[in-house]
């Protein structure tokens, strides 16, 4: 496939959505001239945001609040959503009549012909990935990021250059497509893999299928960089044909590798031992942060970074967006928006990273996940707890009052809005004191998404008065 197939092919989009993808999608292919159906279940008016940002773009018919079979049999290519399930009748639909259904991940991997770093995992992603991005920028390697937050992903190909190497961060639905197609990055980075989606899985091992095409499909001389710390990533380590990097909070033996030993980061290439940086200088907290800040080095390492470039980039990173991003001191409490911890594992690892005392902002909706760990571990280490309204809220709180020994939390609030969460948390935060979002849940329900849960925390605490 080159950029030229497009040209006069009709193809259908299902799923514009709401968070830019669809459009990024439809803007993609009308500049190519295609020919586009774009279908969604929701109503114009549900997608007005989307459909505002199409305005004048010519060549697209709109099928909305349903789905109409002809526009999966009567077409040359359907682009799905990553929401979208493979099993939709309307997918196999289209596959029984040899219509190709792709994503934007596949049809990039496809038209990119410069070598792709590719990040996985369930949590640490997004951090990795912009890490990666500033190594290699600060090492005049060209890079370009693609599939982080709400960016489009196929406009990003009209960027790159000759020399450019990608910088793709990959969910589990977007490794996905890479699976029909055979195709992997030529360096692979696994962060961690941890109970997630469940709402959308129907097992855990149907959830790392998808995870796996990251590396199932690389070949000797490709590299998969993986944490070594995760026995499921360990189990994975018999159907790897690429070379792989290990890294670890732990010393190794021989193996090539990233590991921590007197309170530094360091790199075995199998020739050397190489310090890159000591542990004092990495803003980013947590532990979890540093086995992000060794994937990076790890990724990095194929492309010949120089160790005063890897360290210069990594004291300069001071973090992500909704990702332990401190917002604002107030009153002498401190406030910290971790809204993309969505699972109970990623908000429990958040917790571990303050000594202070927490008052914490969680909950929200279920994604058939377990809260019992997240329960106890919140009796056990924060000072006030205050819920957001929602599913996995109606799981969570059980396991916090089982746990809670002496009612030491008291009377635990449930809310309906982020500026409710924030003003209650403001009166009973004191001096010192950290004042967190970290949900581990879900945002649907009352927000968009996890990052405009972020926004309204932002926006509520920068208007305390």
């Amino acid at each position: 496939m080159d950029i030229n197939f497009f040209k006069d092919k009709k193809i259908t989009v299902l799923g514009l959505g709401l968070h830019g993808g669809g459009v990024g999608i439809v803007k993609f292919l009308a500049t190519r001239g295609a020919r586009i159906v774009v279908t969604d279940m929701k109503s114009k008016e549900e997608l007005s945001s989307s459909l505002e940002k199409l305005k004048g773009i010519k060549n697209v018919e709109y099928i909305l609040g349903q789905h109409r079979n002809e526009d999966f049999v009567k077409t040359d290519m359907v682009i799905k959503n990553p929401s979208v399930r493979w099993d939709s009748p309307h997918i196999k639909l289209a596959l029984e009549n040899k219509i190709p259904v792709e994503m934007d991940s596949s049809l990039f991997f496809e038209l990119c012909k410069n070598p792709i770093i590719g990040i996985t995992g369930t949590k640490g992603k997004t951090t990795t990935a912009a890490l990666i991005f500033e190594i290699l920028k600060l090492a005049g390697k060209n890079p370009i990021k693609v599939g982080s937050g709400q960016i489009s992903v196929l406009d990003k190909l009209d960027a790159l250059e000759k020399d450019s190497v990608v910088v793709f961060e990959l969910s589990s639905w977007r490794l996905s497509a890479l699976k029909k197609k055979k195709l992997s990055p030529h360096v692979a980075v696994i962060t961690n893999i941890l109970c997630d989606h469940q709402n959308y899985y129907k097992s855990m091992d149907d959830y790392i299928a998808d995870k796996k095409n990251i590396f199932l499909f690389q070949k000797p001389g490709d590299f998969l960089i993986a944490n070594d710390e995760s026995e499921k990533i360990k189990e994975l380590y018999p159907e790897i044909k690429a070379e792989i990097l290990k890294f670890s909070l732990k010393s190794f033996g021989e193996d090539k590798s990233i590991f921590i030993q007197d309170d530094a980061i360091f790199i075995n290439d199998g020739i050397d031992i190489k310090k890159i940086i000591d542990i004092k200088d990495i803003k980013i907290p947590g532990k979890h942060n540093l086995l992000n800040v060794m994937a990076a080095i790890g990724a990095v390492y194929p492309f010949k970074a120089k160790t005063e470039e890897i360290k210069k980039a990594i004291i300069s990173f001071s973090g992500v967006k909704h990702r332990l991003e401190f917002v604002r001191e107030f009153q002498g409490a401190k406030y910290y928006n971790d809204t993309a911890a969505t699972i109970p594992d990623a908000a429990m690892m958040s917790l571990e990273c303050f000594g202070d005392p927490i008052v914490l902002i969680a909950g929200g909706t279920d994604k058939k996940l377990e809260f019992a760990d997240f329960g106890k571990e919140i009796s056990q280490k924060v000072k006030k707890i205050i819920l957001l309204k929602g599913t996995a809220t109606e799981q969570l709180l059980p396991e916090i009052k089982k746990n809670d020994e002496g009612n030491r939390l008291g009377e635990i609030p449930i809310v309906d809005s982020m500026e409710k969460a924030v003003e209650l948390a403001s009166q009973v935060s004191e001096n010192g004191d950290v004042v967190l979002l970290s949900p581990g849940a879900a945002s649907f329900g009352l927000f968009l998404n996890e990052f405009d849960r972020g926004d309204k925390f932002r926006e509520a605490v920068n208007s305390l008065k």
